[in-house]
């Protein structure tokens, strides 16, 4: 059984904060002071360029990979980090196309994080006018597999309501029309189990600094099944995915299975506070994550609908068909959010009306859903949050 007591004291936690935000942004671990300390005085200071060599730099993305991998359900070898999940998604929707070249249409939903959005406009924008990024409810996704349709493209959960899509039966439905699938995991993985293999995914991808806690720009990952590993071609075909890259060839040759979707220069410093996340992960048992984030999700729903009438759940009510977070209706939900942020109780709000609750069990217990219910219900009842100061819209909400 996991210790959710010992994973809690592994985080840096301010006196007094209740975070309830760790689907934006997970906390620091407590190790990674000391590790990126150390890196920065030893490898960097020390070692300068020979740390590509020396500490073993170069060889990072493919081990987190793998160390990622493991929460996600990915075969080893077939996850690889770095670089911006935009980055990864125009990747992997690029290599899915080409897979399917006699198809010329994208299907995703409207609970899609808008930037996978643009980014796979502005991908077809450049193939051509005849290929198509077709938009459907979340619940007609399904119904929209066509024999048209060369990518299915989706976020797992939808980052507003924590609405979990069902991977195995729509990667099924979309194998059975002959569409490739892409899968945006930010919000899944480290908030529930993951089995990409078992599913048989075909691309996913996915941020490290949500639910993984690697920090704010953390890099991203890329999965490429192994059927696909050696035929994927990378749309952005930078120098490391190279199958040589200190060779300094002027014509580019992919690197061997997923390596060639490495593109620019890891962000090592932001790897190695990632690799002190990734140690507190070692201890988790994802089964054990997920009975204890339902527990805490259906505490705070009950609290929550108990004492703030005001507040409409947004989530889906089964918790089978939401990840690790609830979600709230208000129409003052900024107003109601700033005021509980100023009261030590940290989550987020999501346009137009939506007040967002991340549930991590790592560093939430019990007595802070209590609690955060408590300061919730008296900033409800006693409308404290209708003054001025909260209701001004700051640049990140």
């Amino acid at each position: 059984m996991t210790d959710f007591a010992a994973t809690k004291s592994m985080f840096h936690l301010p006196e007094g904060m209740i975070y309830l935000d760790g689907n934006s942004l997970g906390p620091l671990p407590i190790s990674a002071n000391d590790r990126v300390s150390n890196m920065l005085r030893d490898e960097w200071g020390d070692m300068l360029i020979t740390g590509w060599n020396k500490a073993g730099w170069m060889a990072k993305p493919m081990g987190l990979g793998d160390r990622i991998g493991k929460l996600i359900g990915a075969e080893p070898g077939h996850v690889t980090t770095g670089d911006t999940l935009s980055i990864k998604v125009y990747q992997a929707v690029a290599a899915a196309l080409a897979l399917r070249p006699e198809r010329k249409v994208v299907l995703s939903d409207n609970g899609n994080f808008p930037t996978d959005l643009y980014m796979v406009t502005g991908l077809l924008k450049s193939m051509g006018s005849d290929y198509e990024l077709r938009v459907v409810d979340p619940e007609a996704v399904q119904d929209a597999l066509t024999d048209e349709v060369a990518v299915m493209m989706l976020t797992e959960v939808d980052y507003r309501t924590g609405r979990k899509h069902d991977m195995r039966a729509l990667t099924q439905a979309a194998h059975a029309c002959g569409a490739i699938t892409v899968w945006d995991l930010a919000h899944s993985a480290g908030a529930f189990p993951v089995d990409l293999a078992g599913c048989e995914a075909d691309f996913a991808v996915g941020c490290t600094y949500k639910y993984l806690n690697g920090g704010p720009g953390a890099p991203a990952f890329i999965y490429v099944a192994p059927r696909h590993a050696e035929a994927a071609q990378p749309a952005l075909s930078g120098w490391l995915g190279h199958e040589a890259p200190f060779a300094f060839d002027l014509d580019y040759r992919p690197g061997q299975g997923v390596e060639r979707m490495r593109v620019g220069t890891p962000p090592i410093i932001q790897m190695t506070a990632l690799e002190a996340a990734m140690d507190v992960w070692d201890t988790v048992d994802l089964n054990d994550l997920r009975a204890k984030s339902i527990e805490l999700c259906e505490a705070f729903i009950s609290g929550v609908e108990a004492r703030c009438p005001d507040l409409v759940l947004a989530s889906p009510r089964d918790p089978q068909q939401r990840g690790s977070q609830v979600s709230f209706h208000f129409q003052e939900g900024y107003a109601a959010m700033q005021a509980l942020i100023s009261r030590g109780v940290i989550g987020d709000f999501r346009a137009p009306d939506i007040m967002r609750f991340g549930f991590t069990p790592l560093y939430i217990d019990e007595a802070d859903v209590a609690a955060a219910v408590e300061i919730l219900a008296e900033i409800m009842e006693n409308r404290l949050w209708d003054r001025p100061e909260f209701k001004v819209r700051a640049a990140v909400t």
